[in-house]
């Protein structure tokens, strides 16, 4: 029988505070195909839902701006690119081409928003996947005229590729730069405290009153959570998992995270977590999740510690934990 499924990667985990206490406003909407929630602490009312409203309204921005199969400006993008066509896009959209590209190097080319055909033809580019495994011969055929994020030319404003086969899908950035926008406008509305989460991937602003935000990891097997999380100020946190959006066939499972050097959904891992803080901490917790769980559990540490990833946690293909020092020390 086949089956198709959507879930989140994260549970957040909220111990709220007894009567008397500073007020938690939470927000819930429904973007990038997920569940979103804003959570805001120890601000007036009035002023958390304007500062939430403002995030939510730009995460919808975005939404519009970057989807890969509805019309958008990375979809009319995508189609002069089918064509070999030069075309000109607003200046924050050459801007995260431009830093999509840089993840892509950095990792390898396993980040690879380049492959958007590929992801189409596995049906991921769908609400529901389309639970079919395309013809092998075609999925070699993509792989032989490796679109990569190198064959992206920027100049200005003006966007072209010499690789016809180049098709964008930033799914695996887009919530992760919204993490870090989110902030941004939060910190502009006055809010010190707050918590965002994009369905599974989470950044933390300030604390929850006098203890840190804690978040609760999502085992990929089981209902309920793997492991619990304090998060700092400034930290994120990025999940990559193949129960997050995925189909069966044949008893087989295939997610959404195609390995771009054989075409094939990735296999090795069922989940990775990765922590990061520091600048854009969002855009890379999302986006350097995905090539630690391509590249498997066998080069997990390695891939790693070359990325500068310190605090991961993985489930491996047997269910197995593996988990970094540094961050094993702060689960709960």
């Amino acid at each position: 029988m086949q089956s198709a499924r959507i879930s989140l990667g994260l549970l957040l985990l909220f111990l709220l505070a007894g009567c008397g206490a500073p007020p938690l406003l939470q927000q819930q909407s429904y973007v990038f195909g997920t569940l979103v929630e804003i959570s805001v602490y120890g601000t007036p009312e009035a002023q958390a839902r304007t500062a939430t409203a403002a995030v939510l309204a730009r995460f919808d921005a975005l939404h519009q701006q970057l989807h890969a199969w509805q019309p958008s400006e990375l979809s009319r993008l995508n189609t002069a690119l089918a064509k070999g066509e030069r075309t000109s896009v607003t200046p924050e959209l050459a801007a995260m081409l431009r830093d999509a590209q840089a993840l892509s190097v950095q990792s390898g080319d396993l980040f690879n928003p380049a492959i958007g055909g590929l992801i189409a033809l596995w049906g991921f580019h769908a609400d529901a996947p389309q639970s079919r495994v395309p013809d092998a011969a075609t999925i070699a055929g993509w792989v032989q005229r490796q679109p990569r994020m190198r064959d992206l030319h920027i100049e200005r404003n003006t966007v072209w590729s010499d690789n016809p086969a180049l098709q964008l899908d930033l799914g695996g950035y887009a919530k992760g730069r919204a993490l870090d926008d989110a902030v941004a406008i939060l910190k502009s509305h006055g809010i010190q405290n707050a918590l965002v989460n994009i369905g599974g991937n989470v950044i933390a602003l300030g604390q929850h009153g006098e203890r840190p935000w804690r978040v609760g990891i999502q085992h990929p097997r089981k209902p309920g959570t793997l492991a619990t999380l304090d998060l700092l100020d400034g930290e994120a946190i990025g999940t990559s998992g193949d129960y997050q959006r995925f189909f069966e066939a044949g008893g087989k499972r295939y997610s959404h995270l195609i390995d771009p050097r054989s075409g094939w959904p990735a296999n090795g891992v069922q989940s990775v977590t990765i922590l990061l803080r520091g600048a854009h901490a969002g855009t890379r917790s999302d986006a350097l999740s995905k090539p630690l769980f391509i590249d498997g559990a066998a080069y997990l540490a390695k891939h790693a510690a070359q990325l500068g990833i310190t605090d991961y946690l993985a489930v491996d293909a047997r269910g197995k934990t593996l988990v970094a020092p540094t961050l094993a020390a702060r689960l709960h």
